[in-house]
């Protein structure tokens, strides 16, 4: 594909949108809303599955667990698009995401149903991963089906337009997911929604199946590939054509490394990682941190349209590369002030009642495990992880080697202990003095169990959330029409999967247990900022460079 092409071709007049256009996107948009909401629920309630499938692990290593069989999901995502692209491209865009839509219902319903820890032991984890692994590989391949389909059906110079309303489904998936537990736990009460309640939205997905599954069954095959069929120009092998030349490989590093791994991180950190900081370490209460996002949601969800309405104007690259440079500015003084608005108290105490951990470095490790099996067990890990999960910053300082890790608060000094050796009494014992006694502290000194609803500044919470989920928006709106205008009809499909879920699925579906454990490592609960922050400054340095804009190309035409 030459580069030099990327802007020609002069600005086409707009139609009005079509009747058979309007069937496409609603189409497609609301099967892949369905699917999203059952990739979401998962995510939204990890704190309940943590407790239900990992209960036989420490805390801070179920936690961990729990946002990595989230991210499981994740991982296998480049896969499903390499599997269903190839399909995609050869046989056809409809019938391939017709197939990732049953995969992903049936794995959400099956969740519903499973058996916990406490019934089946580890089996319990194990199944859950299993189905969250088919979750990914389905997801794979959905999003670049549902994308490609629409496109290939947009008139010229709309096609940021009509993509844009697929950019919504994510987040109207996340905003479904959201509402439906929101009103289940209300109307059941926490205990029974802790207990039991939880299955209820994966048992509702078997309806959301039926109604995508019929709603796929309407659609036609897309325009381009059927012209493409018609004149025996597709791909036998679009997999090697894709990725298998450096001419059309080097297209997709550009497209993984210059757009999409800045956005995924733009993308959950503005939605994901803001609801688990508000739960996890501001201790904001579930159902209140849900409706927080939700309203968040709501009033942002329009200016995915907008940006990629606007992208059809412009470009994509201006708005994708710059709601990256905004995040890398904005995200220290926006989660700082998040702190400052949700839980002023905790704010105030981390201000005044600093806390320090005096520890040999060799014994204090970085607590990101990704089979979820490991034991955090000495004196270090296990001072340094009750204070990242009771959001208490602190400073570190060495010991020498053979120190046993201690934590100082205000003019007091606890010992840590060694758990490596103990049995599981005398460890469940020793846990149990320690963790009463520097709680204790840490309470005298000022740092709240959990935020107070009396202090929580409302609008101004709503207002950070919002704009998080602003800058969601930028980077996402144009995202599917920049993808699906880099790549010919032949490859499409394969081409703009592989470095999409890569890019979401690798550096943004890791990005919340990575931003834990560097915070448990450092001692800041901001620290973890840095990571997104560093790929979004890489996707706007290498987009810059080596990215082209493709609003004005023709899909049909452009060299290859």
């Amino acid at each position: 594909m030459s580069f030099a092409s990327a802007s020609k071709g002069a600005p086409q007049k707009v139609a009005p949108m079509t009747r058979e256009e309007r069937k496409v996107i609603v189409a497609s948009s609301l099967g892949t809303v369905f699917e999203w909401y059952d990739f979401y629920l998962y995510g939204s309630l990890s704190a309940i599955i943590a407790a239900q499938f990992f209960s036989g692990v420490n805390p801070t290593a179920g936690f961990i667990f729990a946002l990595l069989a989230f991210a499981a999901g994740f991982a296998v995502r480049p896969f499903g698009s390499l599997f269903f692209g190839r399909l995609g491209d050869l046989v056809g865009r409809k019938y391939t995401f017709l197939i990732t839509i049953v995969i992903m219902g049936l794995s959400t319903f099956i969740v519903g149903l499973l058996p916990n820890y406490s019934q089946i032991g580890i089996l319990a984890p194990v199944l859950l991963i299993v189905l969250r692994l088919l979750q990914g590989l389905a997801l794979g391949g959905e999003y670049g089906g549902a994308a490609t389909y629409v496109a290939e059906h947009a008139p010229p110079g709309r096609r940021g337009f009509y993509t844009s309303f697929i950019q919504t489904t994510a987040t109207l998936g996340l905003f479904l997911s959201l509402l439906i537990i929101l009103g289940i736990r209300t109307w059941l009460g926490e205990e029974d929604f802790q207990s039991w309640g939880w299955r209820i939205p994966f048992l509702i997905s078997i309806v959301l199946l039926a109604v995508s599954v019929w709603i796929r069954t309407q659609l036609e095959e897309s325009p381009s590939f059927k012209k493409m069929k018609s004149e025996g120009t597709g791909s036998k092998a679009p997999l090697t054509e894709a990725f298998g030349t450096w001419r059309n490989a080097k297209i997709g590093l550009y497209a993984l490394f210059g757009s999409t791994a800045g956005q995924a991180v733009v993308w959950y950190t503005g939605q994901f990682y803001a609801l688990f900081f508000l739960t996890q370490t501001l201790k904001v209460d579930s159902a209140t941190s849900n409706i927080l996002i939700a309203i968040a949601l709501a009033l942002a969800t329009p200016f995915f349209v907008f940006f990629g309405w606007f992208s059809d104007k412009i470009g994509r690259k201006p708005i994708i590369l710059g709601g990256c440079l905004l995040a890398a500015i904005l995200y220290f003084p926006l989660f700082n002030a998040l702190t400052r608005a949700a839980n002023p108290d905790l704010a105030a105490a981390q201000a005044s009642s600093p806390v320090t951990v005096v520890a040999n470095p060799a014994e204090c490790s970085f607590q990101f495990n990704p089979v979820g099996t490991a034991q955090f067990t000495s004196s270090c890990d296990l001072a340094k992880s009750f204070l990242a999960r009771n959001s208490v910053n602190y400073d570190n300082v060495a010991a020498p080697a053979g120190t046993i890790a201690s934590i100082k608060v205000g003019e007091r000094t606890f010992e840590a202990f060694n758990a490596s050796g103990l049995s599981a009494d005398e460890r469940a014992a020793r846990t149990t003095q320690f963790q009463t006694e520097l709680t204790a502290a840490i309470r005298e000194a000022g740092y709240p169990a959990k935020a107070d609803p009396a202090k929580i500044n409302y609008p101004l919470v709503v207002g950070i959330l919002f704009v998080l989920v602003l800058l969601v928006t930028m980077v996402y709106g144009p995202i599917a029409a920049q993808l699906v205008e880099l790549f010919p009809t032949r490859i499409r499909y394969s081409g703009m999967s592989l470095p999409y879920h890569i890019g979401n699925g690798w550096f943004g579906g890791f990005l919340p247990p990575t931003v834990f454990a560097m915070v448990a490592a450092t001692g800041n609960i901001y620290y973890g900022l840095w990571y997104p922050i560093a790929i979004a400054v890489m996707t706007l340095v290498i987009g810059l460079l080596f990215v082209p804009e493709t609003y004005k190309r023709d899909l049909n035409t452009f060299d290859t």
